[in-house]
């Protein structure tokens, strides 16, 4: 609950990928998945597929329009580009994997001046900065028991997946509402790049 007796939002920034290239993704985990069915997993569902550049946590419905605000303003800043999507990897790289991840290259740098603009945003909405670096990927699974997940992802890691390529040309917020089925999430508010 926030303040005042109200419900709290857990909210984050992030850009979505289109239906193609989610559906790859997800058929990619589920490979995945039907081959290691021991390991217990998380795995990723297509219509939970996104990019995430910031999250934001639990707040107060006045706090989400200042984060809108605060994502409106960094879209603004700066045009539209282009993403891959290509290589396979863990968290943390060595010893027992938690989470399976593809990774997002930023050629033109657009991403990374984009993330960028929305901490510094953020942070003058008052939103703490993210203290880690940013590391762009989209996350196919959590690892819940590491038993039999090191075979997982050696898998992982050595199965190529086809780089793809997408534009981006919108910063979402985002809701997360955790239901039973997993993590459901509702766009809050749309903010087009500039062109």
């Amino acid at each position: 609950m926030a303040a005042g007796g109200l419900e709290a939002w857990r909210v984050f920034c992030a850009v979505e990928l289109p239906e193609r290239l989610r559906e790859q993704v997800a058929g990619r985990a589920e490979r995945l998945r039907r081959s290691f069915p021991r390991v217990r997993a998380s795995w990723v569902r297509p219509e939970s597929l996104h990019l995430t550049l910031k999250f934001v946590g639990e707040v107060g419905p006045a706090r989400v329009e200042d984060l809108s605000d605060a994502a409106g303003r960094a879209a603004a800043g700066g045009g539209a580009f282009e993403l891959t999507v290509e290589g396979a990897g863990t968290f943390p790289p060595h010893g027992p994997p938690r989470v399976l991840w593809l990774g997002v290259r930023d050629a033109s740098g657009g991403l990374a001046r984009l993330q960028s603009r929305l901490e510094g945003e953020c942070a003058a909405a008052g939103f703490a900065r993210e203290p880690r670096a940013f590391s762009p990927h989209l996350t196919l699974a959590r690892v819940r028991e590491p038993r039999d997940a090191r075979d997982l992802a050696a898998a992982h890691r050595e199965t190529p997946f086809d780089p793809q390529t997408f534009a981006v040309n919108e910063l979402i917020v985002m809701r997360s509402e955790l239901r039973p089925g997993g993590s459901h999430y509702t766009p809050v508010s749309r903010h087009q790049l500039s062109k």
